[in-house]
């Protein structure tokens, strides 16, 4: 099966609608699909719930749907990068669902995994176990979690074949495989597409079959979040 879509906008033109949950890969600017997230702008989508581990930066990434006031609700991690961001859930318009960063990974791995729900002690007696069932394990209290099974996952690689098995590249592999596994639909974002049967089984981080659609982009930006360079010696 060949699964590769001739742009970004025609892999989301027929799934992405208002009011959707969407689960976008990414750690900072590392690893974000960025050609995804921009059709998905200009789709126009709006009313999204955002599953990621941030909301990139102002402009960049999912900065750009937060401009365009498409994004709802998000569900993150860290939110310290983007003003805009600040701005609107301090003004009330951004619903915002902060989540532990190793617990947000485990709602989409289990989520992925056919796990309605899991216990963790993470959160427990903070503003995170509020409203959440708590049991005693060996003596220890723990959360009920929900999992995650987003409608849509956009997700970033480094080189897909046809059949959309994936290889990641580094610490971009990130959230990704997360995000691919919980979604519905999944569509990721590489810089290369091989034939099916070039990519050895045993360098395959992903199986295709979390994989719907595959789009090219062989010349990402790589935005770098904050640069720091060493002073050049006198």
């Amino acid at each position: 099966m060949n699964k590769v879509a001739a742009s970004a906008h025609e892999a989301l033109a027929d799934i992405a609608s208002n009011n959707q949950s969407i689960a976008v890969g990414g750690f900072g600017l590392c690893g974000i699909p960025e050609q995804l997230i921009d059709a998905l702008k200009d789709i126009g989508a709006t009313g999204l719930t955002c599953i990621s581990n941030n909301a990139g930066t102002d402009g960049i990434g999912l900065g750009k749907l937060l401009q365009t006031k498409q994004i709802k609700k998000m569900i993150a991690s860290y939110v310290g990068e983007n003003k805009e961001f600040e701005r609107q859930f301090l003004s009330g318009e951004l619903e915002v669902e902060l989540t532990p960063q190793g617990t947000l990974a485990e709602k989409l791995r289990s989520g992925g995994a056919g796990i309605p729900a899991f216990f963790t002690q993470t959160g427990v007696g903070t503003l995170i176990a509020e409203g959440k069932e708590v049991r005693l394990f060996n003596g220890k209290e723990y959360l009920l979690e929900p999992s995650l099974t987003p409608d849509i996952a956009l997700v970033k690689a480094y080189k897909a074949d046809k059949a959309g098995n994936l290889v990641f590249r580094k610490t971009a592999r990130n959230f990704n495989p997360e995000c691919a596994m919980a979604g519905k639909i999944t569509v990721a974002e590489v810089e290369m597409i091989v034939e099916i049967g070039e990519i050895d089984p045993d360098d395959v981080h992903l199986p295709g079959i979390y994989v719907d659609r595959i789009v090219l982009n062989a010349a990402p930006v790589k935005h770098i979040e904050q640069k720091t360079l060493k002073a050049a010696e006198a």
